[in-house]
């Protein structure tokens, strides 16, 4: 039977806030996956990724459960403010961001690769 059950903050600290994705292990736990990756993140106000990323290959899509967060994308800033609010972009697409609050986000990315 392939079950799992457990917390997105405990299971998701040895991969960085990734609770599925290909890299999960063990390579036979139901949270393994090729196909899909996802992140519960929680990040302290200030806290940032600064520099874009390269060689992107997935789509993506951010939630923001709560918290106030921006998102850099080449040729605008998303704020996110309100729970709900999201963001896409798909392979290809550089990206940076930044808590300004300390903020919750689900963040979905397909394939996992």
């Amino acid at each position: 039977m392939s079950i799992a059950a457990g917390n997105a903050y405990e299971d998701g600290s040895p991969y960085r806030g990734w609770i599925v994705g290909n890299f999960i292990e063990p390579a036979d736990s139901i949270r393994n996956s090729n196909d899909v990756e996802i992140k519960w993140g929680a990040h302290a106000a200030g806290e940032e990724r600064p520099e874009w990323t390269t060689g992107e290959t997935r789509t993506s899509i951010m939630f923001l459960i709560s918290g106030r967060f921006v998102q850099k994308l080449p040729d605008r800033e998303v704020e996110l403010s309100k729970p709900g609010d999201y963001v896409m972009w798909g392979p290809g697409v550089v990206h940076a961001w930044k808590a300004l609050e300390d903020s919750v986000m689900l963040t979905i990315r397909w394939p996992s690769d």
